[in-house]
């Protein structure tokens, strides 16, 4: 007779693994499952055991991190279990509907904000089967210690084990409130020496690129705001305070609104595009991919959106 049996490794050494790898702590893993910190270890090492050489972390002083191999297993593991916890609620719950497919989102707070959440309830509309799980961070890729079936950053990068695609693109360029051109009008480059300027302390040369662009370098403007986000310069333009450098996917809906516009629309700056980052291993996965072709094409509607106006 056959033995048909796959060779699984302990359940509970996977359990232990998938929440010291999200944690990256095997103290915090401990405390998620009631066990002991000892029992994690000893899980972990069993685990390591049953599957050899490489290690799946590295030991360091108050904490641990993921190899490669650890990583590459966590993409596995977690949405696995994943799929066993799904089973088990479809079970005691008795209905024999198929609980929604889980899709774990990671993304640049700002890009969140600004794009991302205005537009989910159409994907949520067009995928009901389909719940988002959306967190932040600007971490890069292959920092992160929780696995992800989507992270989205700029780019193109390149990380081991993901795969990008382009969704969206986007320049910078000056963008002010019209209450403030009402009072002080902006129908030259140089009458942006009446203006304050706001700067993101983070991205101390956008300005000045974009004067050079403009080919005046030499304008000084009345005063300067420094801020230690773009996204806050947004707001102090949105607010009247003076003159942002914007970029153009962050600020699409207020300039379509008329809450900002664009007094030089001609001249602006390159920037890094908006990147989809998968795991290589949820490729085949019908609501990663359903995401992933819907980003690209609502970004893609955005694009073809007509250029905001001179004024």
């Amino acid at each position: 007779m056959l033995n048909n049996r796959r060779p699984l490794p302990p359940l509970n050494a996977l359990r232990a693994f998938e929440a010291a790898a999200r944690h990256a702590s095997f103290k915090d893993a401990a405390a998620e499952l009631s066990v002991t910190h000892g029992a994690i270890s000893r899980h972990v090492r069993l685990l390591e055991d049953w599957l050899g050489p490489p290690a799946l972390f590295q030991r360091l002083n108050r904490r641990v991190e993921l190899t490669p191999t650890g990583a590459a297993l966590l993409a596995e593991v977690g949405p696995a279990l994943d799929r066993l916890s799904a089973a088990a609620e479809r079970h005691q719950v008795g209905d024999g509907k198929a609980p929604p497919a889980v899709l774990r989102v990671n993304a640049l707070a700002t890009f969140c904000l600004r794009w991302l959440l205005p537009r989910l309830a159409q994907f949520r509309d067009r995928h009901p089967g389909i719940e988002v799980r959306l967190s932040t961070s600007n971490d890069p890729v292959d920092a992160l210690h929780e696995p992800y079936d989507v992270i989205i950053r700029g780019g193109p990068d390149t990380f081991y084990g993901f795969t990008s695609r382009l969704f969206l693109t986007e320049r910078r360029l000056p963008v002010c409130s019209p209450a403030l051109l009402t009072r002080l009008p902006l129908g030259k480059i140089e009458d942006l020496r009446r203006h304050t300027l706001l700067h993101a302390s983070r991205l101390p040369r956008v300005w000045p690129d974009w004067l050079a662009a403009a080919g005046r370098p030499d304008i000084e403007a009345a005063s300067s705001l420094t801020l230690d986000h773009f996204y806050l310069t947004l707001q102090a333009a949105l607010d009247g305070l003076g003159v942002a450098m914007g970029p153009t996917a962050l600020m699409a809906d207020d300039l379509e609104a008329g809450r900002l516009v664009a007094p030089f629309p001609g001249v602006s700056l390159p920037t890094r595009n908006y990147h989809v980052y998968r795991p290589e291993s949820r490729l085949g996965d019908p609501a990663v991919n359903a995401f992933c072709d819907w980003l690209e094409e609502t970004g893609r509607q955005g694009e073809t959106r007509q250029a905001p106006p001179a004024i």
